[in-house]
């Protein structure tokens, strides 16, 4: 799940490296109340999720997928990797 706005971007900050490709990420757009229902549902099942965007990360909080410890930033761009 990626925010729109920085769909297709790279951004790196010493070693790391965080690259949005849209071959990856583009999909169905949902507002937050969606993408939350959708999150909550896969949550259920054995899931990965990988999570870039400021958007994206608040709503994967209010879904409970993530924590804010589970957060880390690349060029102030927040991300998150779940495996539930």
């Amino acid at each position: 799940m990626c925010d729109s706005g920085i769909l297709g971007k790279k951004f790196e900050e010493g070693k790391m490296q965080l690259d949005a490709r849209e071959n990856f990420y583009k999909g169905e757009e949902l507002d937050e109340n969606e993408i939350v229902g959708v999150l909550k549902k896969q949550a259920i099942e054995d899931s990965t999720f990988n999570i870039v965007g400021k958007k994206s990360v608040s709503a994967a909080i209010k879904a409970e997928i993530i924590t804010k410890e589970n957060i880390g930033k690349v060029r102030g761009v927040p991300f998150a990797l779940a495996l539930l």
